[in-house]
Parts: C-alpha cells; structure tokens; sequence
C-alpha cells in the first residue's frame, strides 16, 4: 500500500497496520463499553420483517444521530449475546454493521463498518469452512454453511473514514454475514428449501433469549 493512502488511513478512528487494515483488536473491552454506555437496547427484527429482505441504504450522514444508532447497536448486541448486528436487525435500514467477535485463535475484534463491500477473493485463495452459523434475526436456529474461511471488507468507520478489514475463521464469517444482511440476504437464503425449512422449524420451536419484535 502507498504511504499516502497508509496516512490518510491515519486520520481514522482506529490505527492501522503496515498493509492499511485496521488495528481493531486492541482497547476492545475499553471502546465497546464506551458505546454500550451512551446505548440503548433495542429488540430485534427477525425473519419475515421487510427491513431484513431488502437493501438498506447508504450512509452519508455520520453525525450525532448516526453515532446514537451506533451506540445503540453495540447495547443491542449484548443485551442478545450476539458477535455482530447490522441495523436493519433492529429495523434502521442504513448500511452499517457492528461487530465484537473473536476469531479462530480467540482474539478479540471489536469495530463498526460502514457501506461495506465485501472482496471478490481469486478462487485458488478460497478455502471453504463449513461451520455451523447462527443469526439473531432467526433466533435458536443453526445450519451448517460453506463460507471462505478468510473474507475483506471494505468501507467507512463510524466516522466517515475509509477503511479495510479482514479476518479469518469465525471472524471472516461474521464479516461475511451481517455484509450480507445489508443487501437484503439472510444466512438461510443461502441455505437449500431443506435446510432453510429446518432452520425455520428450529426457530419455531424454542423462544429467543431476548426482546424481539414480533411480525405482523
């Protein structure tokens, strides 16, 4: 990376690595309290609410209401014990996603991105896992999925600051799926009429472990 863009990156919330990806594993547990305290919960939409199968819009304004939604967010997530929550999981159709989840070594990644996209990885690179996954808009429900075991993102922080962001392992599938929830897809769209089936029976059966807004 040219160290002209490595200094813009600088300007950002978080610091950046020699290859200009954010440094988002350190003061995890300093910066996602700050959030949760200016935060208030909030209950999550789950499958079948229109704000989850549609695109969500852009970002532009990244001011004092778009930090409370941030903040609100990271009190959303862990009041459901979740790694990761896009906005329209708790119905704001903006494209941004937080996320606190560790990765297959047990570190810890804690960040917001915004407007992400994910990166196209050349297929020799692409080593599947094929883990289960779990969503909190499809509460008690797991399926197996194949997804790259490695993902990028692309973006802006919650500043409007551009940014990168990789991970592997159960990190690279937290990317990979709230990426997705912003353009409209569920992990279960990704799932055969089977196991979409099955996971929706799962759903159906048990009671999530937090607030959620009932459909219809």
């Amino acid at each position: 990376m040219a160290q002209q863009d490595t200094d813009q990156q600088h300007a950002g919330v978080l610091p950046v690595d020699g290859e200009g990806y954010v440094i988002d594993t350190e003061d995890c547990e300093e910066r996602e309290a700050a959030w949760r305290e200016r935060g208030t919960s909030r209950p999550i939409t789950v499958v079948g609410n229109p704000v989850l199968h549609q695109e969500c819009a852009d970002v532009t304004d990244f001011g004092d209401e778009f930090q409370q939604l941030v903040a609100d967010m990271f009190t959303s997530q862990r009041t459901a014990e979740g790694v990761g929550l896009a906005a329209n999981q708790i119905g704001v159709g903006k494209k941004v996603f937080v996320y606190d989840c560790p990765d297959d070594d047990g570190v810890r990644h804690v960040g917001v991105i915004c407007n992400p996209k994910l990166v196209e990885l050349p297929a020799e690179q692409r080593r599947l896992d094929d883990s289960n996954e779990g969503c909190l808009s499809v509460p008690t429900a797991y399926m197996p999925l194949a997804r790259p075991d490695y993902a990028e993102v692309t973006g802006q922080d919650e500043r409007g600051n551009p940014v990168r962001v990789r991970g592997t392992g159960y990190f690279a599938r937290c990317l990979q799926h709230e990426t997705d929830h912003l353009y409209g897809y569920l992990y279960i769209d990704r799932l055969s009429k089977r196991e979409r089936k099955d996971a929706l029976r799962q759903m159906a059966e048990n009671e999530p472990r937090y607030p959620v807004v009932a459909n219809g």
